[in-house]
């Protein structure tokens, strides 16, 4: 279920330019996790990052601005 959880939080994000933009901002993942939870999703660094190597995608930031490409449109 946390997988799916991130999963939803992936999809929410390719949806919504101001949530990514926020998101992007964040630099490491204990914070950028800890604010998706503070939203009400439910996942570990352990489990968002199962679902970022499943999916091929990298937390890293690239670019200027720094954007993720991880978001799922």
């Amino acid at each position: 279920m946390a997988k799916k959880n991130a999963e939803d939080f992936l999809i929410a994000g390719g949806e919504d330019l101001k949530m990514r933009a926020r998101y992007d901002a964040i630099k490491n993942m204990e914070d950028f996790v800890a604010a998706a939870n503070g939203e009400g999703y439910d996942f570990t660094i352990d489990e968002f990052n199962e679902v970022l190597r499943e999916a091929g995608d990298s937390f890293d930031l690239i670019g200027n601005p720094a954007k993720r490409m991880i978001w799922w449109v």
